[in-house]
């Protein structure tokens, strides 16, 4: 109990402190069209919570983050798979990977616009942020398996599905999950980024390019505030989700 006040107390420290930073660097600047201050920013906050097309847009890239993200984890899963099974696939499409994690967002964005519709665009760039990367995890976790385990299930006849359950699962898992707990920040911010520049309708990117064309820089700082909270609060919920499941595999194990 008395660690976690601990770490209450010195994120409100951190907090804090970079709070007054802000504060300190907009009034020296002075000029609130490109820096406003925390108080203003958190005025032009309140005043979009009480905006519908505010929540819309949020549901918005929230869906499309969801869906890139899980067909991320899928394929990514699948292809590791598949690249681990069979050295040829391996040989072949380990290229394609380092090619889209090679790749800027901004360059794809422009590419899938030509083949896509901007509402799928944003989708299509959350996958592609994050599918290379669960793809590499799980792909080392499978290689990572002991062989001494893999040689004793032989010994005792085990099926390929206690195989798979008592000891892939436990071995790939750790890898798997601290693939996803990265992934989900990289993923939210991929499709903002995408959503900057394709623009679909209900979405924060769109609000994010409006603000800095209009020069709301306070509703700028408004969304940009909201999409960091965002990012921060899945990245939280996605590793306790992990802890909570590595501990279940282990009990089990």
């Amino acid at each position: 109990m008395k660690t976690l006040a601990a770490k209450i107390g010195r994120a409100f420290l951190v907090f804090a402190f970079w709070l007054l930073v802000w504060a300190a660097a907009a009034r020296l600047v002075d000029l609130p069209f490109l820096l406003p201050g925390p108080k203003s920013t958190m005025l032009s906050l309140l005043r979009l919570w009480r905006e519908p097309a505010f929540w819309e847009s949020l549901l918005g890239s929230f869906v499309r983050v969801l869906i890139g993200f899980s067909l991320a984890v899928l394929i990514g899963t699948g292809l590791a798979v598949l690249c681990v099974r069979f050295k040829a696939a391996d040989v072949l499409l380990a290229p394609v990977r380092s090619v889209i994690r090679s790749t800027p967002i901004s360059s794809f964005v422009i590419l899938v616009l030509l083949w896509l519709t901007v509402d799928v665009t944003p989708l299509f760039i959350s996958f592609l942020a994050v599918m290379p990367l669960i793809w590499q995890d799980v792909q080392q976790g499978i290689r990572q398996t002991s062989s001494d385990l893999l040689e004793m299930a032989v010994s005792y006849r085990l099926s390929a599905l206690k195989r798979f359950f008592h000891i892939y699962v436990p071995s790939v898992s750790p890898y798997f999950y601290a693939a996803c707990a990265n992934g989900i920040g990289i993923a939210w911010k991929a499709c903002v980024a995408a959503e900057v520049i394709a623009r679909p309708l209900r979405s924060v990117g769109k609000n994010l390019q409006d603000a800095k064309v209009y020069l709301m820089t306070d509703e700028l700082f408004a969304w940009t505030v909201t999409v960091i909270a965002l990012s921060m609060m899945l990245e939280w919920t996605i590793r306790k989700l992990v802890r909570a499941k590595g501990r279940a595999i282990g009990g089990r194990s």
